[in-house]
């Protein structure tokens, strides 16, 4: 198949051109209407009044509330005594009703009429009702179930305990997506978050893989992975792994911000990913969902949750104590051969609410499964047959206990502040035969990798708006805001290395537990870190944002490895143990920057135009410092990554038709860990894979959305045929160039950086009538690199070429009262392809996708 956009620099100069297009028209017409407007006399209106709110014990003033005349687009902030002043000329328009709404993070939104037809100056007072749990996003959503609310969203500028002000996020709402969510089908769920690499590594969702602007979407390594804002990960530092994936049944929204996120997450390059999960229902004492789930190649899914409220109600009417769990078993017998699993997985939550300015949330996750793993393909065995395995010893088992205490208290309407203390004691082992895909398995002793991570932390942070007032009066009248925490982490893992029996059961016991035959390690590490990031609202349109981290960071290795030689009928010949303690402490500081302007905020209309720049580091993992890997060697200088993210773009809306965010980016990855094709020393001259610093890598490119309500189209043609139905398209393109420069191997300066496909492009056509919607997806990936030197094909399969591929899915859903049914078709034309070649496990060799399977889904509601 040869898409339309071939020629991708062609592509990328068009969308480009077009988008800036629709910019520029927009900002004529807006700037055609205000020199209309300024050619009449007018008389100057004043409105002016206060804000506050009768949730404490008394009436209390809000600082920083926005009072918005909607229909103008005039808006003003009320200062530390809750009065406000917003100014403005006259309309010449005829009407002169109009709608003043006033709003803040935290507080329900409040709208009045006013009437300016005989007045010059009007005072309106606003009263807020504070809200139980404040919603981070804002979705759009109509009082019918003909509007859309599959509409992407994003973080508010100050939303929750962060600042995202310039920064490019997206926001998943799980309840208004129409996608697989029995089977987290990654494909679907992430399909308007532009630029991700998505690998499908298995069809049931069990591990999430996914990566952006060229970083590998292995376990999700590259990004800050929480639950619920805490960690998630096996060690964030040293082995930043997700083997759990929150199941999306349970998820309210999945929170997405890019490489910027490093100054208040963390030093990761990727950006934070953070899955919020379901709570409790706020009206409800007792609701309980039922989900049930049955689907090809004896997938079945069953998910239940239960939420309600306890006890007597405080001050602003909240339950004081509140409660939501769920509890998933999911199996299934797997598209290839070998490759069933068992899935458990549980999540508890109490919420304690003592006073109307305290709340205390408990929260404890367990999930346990076993999977067994059909191992990799050559590609003449992928294109004989991509459903077969050569592997049938090959298993992997994880163990899961993650727990936290989250504490907020508000200080005040303007202060807040968040602690979150969590901890994880897990395990996950894989046992099998770990040799090249291209040699036979003789069932001889498997390779058994035994993982425990043992760590906790705890995350403070501080939220304060303010204002200032020795800056002139514009500045003024602002309301600026800044986040400031503290963050301790300690891990401690283990890992160990040696032979296991030579059966094919999931067995995962050493046979020389006290004589290993690979490696013993002990992987202690240590982060302390502070960080601040200010957004300064400038004027009404204009904000900067500018941020600082400090990090302090020690990891250690403790233990020993062997080197073994074997002749070629397999015997030993020769065995060397080497033991090693490491430490490495660590400094640094990282500092950031970003810019907004909002030149058109109004209810029909939006633009803004963001840029921001942030430095990016990244620890060296145990994975680097010492496996034993046949297919692997691990460069004994390897060091620490360094570089920086900067982004440029424009987002917002136009009317009900267009809803865009397009940016360009620019990734440089210093002293970039990779792997490149070598060959061995005689008489044998083996190739093998070896990993360390290769490189500076230079990644940019353009990742756009665009979403287009066609029904909207005509008058409103879609309804004027089908009453409350919806009708609408998305884009969602990534069109990247990267590059090695600055390397001392020769084999790669100049090369392609391996996984960054030069296009991913997923379009689709969401329908919505009354009670049943239909999402229909078409996704599609250019052939790319999976190792520096850019290898075609190898005999081992590690290395080579993932080959353009598409996909496209199949979704619908119908509700009537309390009951639901769901469907989806995922890969409708049966495509054979894959997205990954694995050097370990899941491998070695070819990991190929899922063809195609049918799901349904029967879900009730009380």
């Amino acid at each position: 198949m040869k898409p339309f956009f071939q020629n991708s620099s062609s592509f990328l100069q068009n969308t480009f051109t077009c988008c800036c297009f629709i910019c520029c028209f927009w900002l004529s017409q807006n700037n055609k209407t205000m020199a209309q407007t300024n050619t009449k006399k007018q008389t100057q209106i004043r409105i002016k009044g206060n804000v506050s709110t009768s949730s404490y014990s008394k009436n209390e003033p809000l600082f920083g509330a926005t009072v918005v005349v909607k229909e103008l687009n005039k808006y003003a902030q009320s200062d530390e005594k809750g009065n406000f002043l917003v100014e403005f000329l006259r309309p010449s328009s005829l009407n002169s009703t109009y709608t003043i709404v006033a709003y803040l993070y935290g507080f329900k939104t409040v709208s009045k009429k006013i009437d300016i037809k005989n007045a010059t100056t009007l005072t309106i007072d606003f009263n807020l009702e504070e809200l139980q749990d404040s919603l981070k996003t804002v979705v759009v959503e109509g009082d019918s179930e003909a509007q859309n609310s599959d509409l992407m969203a994003r973080l508010n500028a100050v939303d929750g305990m962060g600042i995202y002000e310039s920064k490019k996020s997206e926001v998943i709402v799980l309840n208004n997506t129409t996608a697989n969510l029995a089977a987290n089908n990654s494909r679907q769920i992430y399909a308007k978050v532009a630029g991700l690499n998505v690998w499908e590594s298995d069809g049931a969702g069990i591990q999430l893989g996914i990566g952006a602007r060229g970083l590998s979407p292995n376990r999700t390594a590259n990004f800050n992975t929480r639950q619920n804002g805490y960690d998630i990960s096996a060690d964030a530092l040293g082995y930043p792994e997700s083997y759990y994936t929150p199941p999306v049944e349970a998820v309210e929204r999945i929170e997405l911000v890019r490489g910027a996120a490093s100054l208040q997450y963390g030093t990761q390059f990727g950006g934070m990913l953070n899955f919020v999960m379901k709570d409790a229902p706020k009206d409800d004492n007792f609701a309980v969902n039922i989900r049930q789930t049955v689907g090809s190649y004896g997938f079945t899914n069953s998910f239940v949750d239960v939420g309600g409220n306890l006890g007597k109600t405080n001050q602003n009417g909240d339950s004081k104590v509140s409660y939501y769990g769920f509890f998933q078993y999911k199996r299934g017998d797997g598209w290839r051969e070998n490759s069933g699993f068992d899935v458990y997985t549980g999540f508890a939550k109490m919420t304690f609410r003592p006073t109307s300015k305290l709340k205390i949330s408990v929260e404890y996750t367990g999930m346990n499964y076993l999977a067994q793993q059909a191992g990799g393909l050559t590609d003449v065995l992928f294109e004989q047959n991509p459903r077969q395995s050569i592997r049938d010893r090959n298993w992997f088992a994880v163990n899961w206990n993650l727990g936290a205490v989250v504490l907020d208290y508000k200080i005040s309407n303007k202060t807040k502040i968040n602690s979150r203390t969590f901890g994880l004691l897990a395990g996950r082992r894989t046992v099998g035969n770990l040799d090249k895909i291209s040699t036979i398995d003789f069932g001889k002793n498997r390779t058994l990798i035994d993982g425990d991570f043992k760590n906790f932390g705890n995350e403070t942070r501080l939220l304060h708006h303010y204002s200032i007032n020795f800056l002139g009066e514009k500045f003024k009248k602002q309301t600026h805001a800044f986040v400031t925490g503290f963050r301790y982490y300690n891990g401690f893992t283990t890992q160990q290395q040696g032979d296991a029996d030579a059966t094919d059961e999931p067995n995962f016991t050493f046979l020389n537990s006290e004589n290993l035959e690979n490696s013993s390690y002990e992987f202690p590490n240590q982060n302390a870190s502070f960080f601040i990031e200010n957004v300064f609202n400038i004027s009404d349109k204009w904000s900067i944002t500018p941020g600082i981290r400090a990090e302090y960071i020690k990891t250690g290795a403790n233990g020993f490895y062997k080197e073994r030689v074997f002749d070629f009928a397999g015997n030993l010949i020769s065995e060397v143990k080497n033991e090693e303690s490491l430490e490495r402490p660590r400094s640094f500081i990282l500092g950031g920057i970003g810019v907004s302007y909002k030149p058109i905020i109004n209810d029909k209309n939006e633009l803004e135009i963001y840029a921001n720049f942030s430095q990016n580091y990244r620890s060296v993992t145990f994975s680097d410092l010492r496996i034993q890997n046949p297919n692997l060697v691990i460069s004994p200088d390897i060091k620490d990554e360094s570089g920086y993210n900067t982004d440029l773009g424009f987002r917002g809306k136009l009317n009900t038709l267009l809803q865009f965010d397009v940016s360009l980016f620019y990734l440089n990855y210093n002293d970039r860990i990779s792997q490149v094709e070598r060959v061995g020393v005689a008489p044998t001259y083996t190739p093998y894979r070896f990993r360390g610093n290769i490189a500076q890598a230079r990644i940019y490119g353009i990742e756009s959305l665009l979403e287009f309500n066609i029904g909207k189209l005509g008058n409103n043609w879609i309804e004027n045929i089908l009453p409350k139905s919806y009708l609408g398209v998305y884009l969602n393109t990534a069109i990247l160039k990267s590059k090695y420069v600055n390397s001392e191997e020769t084999a790669i300066l100049g090369r392609q950086v391996e996984l960054v496909p030069p296009v991913t492009l997923r379009t689709g056509l969401q329908f919505g009538y009354q009670k049943f919607k239909l999402s229909y997806q078409y996704s599609f990936t250019k052939e790319h690199f999976t190792d520096a030197t850019n290898v075609i094909r190898s005999a081992t399969a590690v290395s080579g070429i993932i080959p353009s591929y598409y996909v496209m899915d199949l979704s619908m859903s119908y509700s009537y009262k309390w009951l639901k049914v769901e469907g989806s078709i995922n890969n409708l034309t049966n495509n054979s392809y894959f997205t990954r070649r694995a050097d370990g496990y899941p491998g070695p060799g070819i990991i190929p996708a899922d063809g195609r399977a049918f799901f349904l889904t029967l879900g009730a509601g009380f």
